[in-house]
């Protein structure tokens, strides 16, 4: 028995200090180059910046340490115009995969039983190919001859093919069908929980349908618009993809500026810098979602 205590200590911490050890290995070590990059100069050489620290004889002689890279953000209207653009973006496309989700989820969550798994796997269908060929084949879609202007030509609905590919309406169809299953699937978990028994006795006191929804079933499932909000918003903020292909000249997303300075024009700590200053934009919503998530759970349970 002596023995067997600091043996369960040993694999307490083992199991614990796997995750850490593995996101600061493969997070926070990245992230602090990033950050040391960012603060350095750019310079025509390999490495393409100057170092940081110069050491002499084995002693720390100069540190070349410059917030120049991140004025420079506030300065140029290239990376304010994309950080609000990519702020709009992500906003309006996680509120729209909102709209389409909501009534998905719920759809799925009062389904019969043996419905709900074929349902979900239609959601999850996507994935299984490649997010890349799944872009690709959505410019097909959408070009001048694609098959959306052909069947809308076919119909009679249009005169001549609308232009939509190369434009912001491209970029968010293309946001919200990408994103959409991470906002169904955290929804479905949430309104899966929910007791029919409650909207019984809603509609035994008298409310008709839209009032229990509003009264019962949306505010139950709050943690899960929280979270899906969550999982779209984030990863919309920072895409690359998506408008590369799919937007115009005139969408300027920060994934698409960062990777705009850092391949091109090969200026690693500006894209660094970018790269820090669009973390530091995430941090302020995901705590805030972190923030009403934990208090939402913390009323549900009370």
């Amino acid at each position: 028995m002596r023995v067997a205590g600091p043996r369960r200590d040993w694999g307490r911490r083992l199991v614990v200090g796997l995750p850490f050890l593995w996101l600061a290995l493969f997070f926070l070590v990245p992230l602090l180059m990033v950050g040391k990059i960012s603060l350095s100069e750019s310079r025509s050489a390999i490495p393409p910046y100057e170092p940081l620290f110069e050491f002499a004889d084995g002693a720390l002689v100069t540190v070349r340490a410059s917030l120049a890279n991140f004025i420079l953000l506030f300065e140029d209207d290239l990376y304010v115009g994309a950080y609000f653009q990519s702020l709009t973006i992500a906003g309006l496309s996680t509120v729209i995969c909102l709209l389409i989700g909501y009534p998905m989820a719920l759809g799925i969550a009062r389904a019969r039983a043996d419905r709900r798994g074929p349902l979900l796997l239609l959601v999850i269908l996507p994935f299984w190919t490649s997010f890349l060929i799944r872009v690709y084949a959505w410019m097909g879609i959408l070009k001048d001859e694609g098959l959306l202007n052909g069947l809308l030509l076919a119909l009679g609905l249009i005169q001549e093919p609308l232009i939509i590919l190369n434009t912001d309406w491209a970029v968010y169809i293309g946001i919200v069908y990408s994103y959409l299953p991470f906002m169904v699937l955290p929804l479905y978990a949430s309104l899966e929980k929910l007791d029919p028994s409650l909207l019984e006795a809603a509609a035994d006191l008298g409310a008709p349908p839209w009032r229990a929804f509003l009264a019962v079933t949306l505010p139950l499932s709050l943690p899960g618009i929280v979270a899906g909000s969550m999982l779209v918003f984030v990863p919309a903020v920072g895409e690359y993809v998506i408008p590369d292909l799919l937007g115009g000249g005139d969408t300027m997303m920060m994934g698409k500026a960062l990777w705009d300075v850092f391949a091109q024009t090969r200026d690693w700590p500006a894209a660094s810098a970018l790269a820090v200053a669009m973390l530091a934009a995430l941090a302020l919503p995901m705590a805030l979602f972190h923030h009403l998530q934990g208090r939402l759970e913390g009323d549900g349970r009370s």
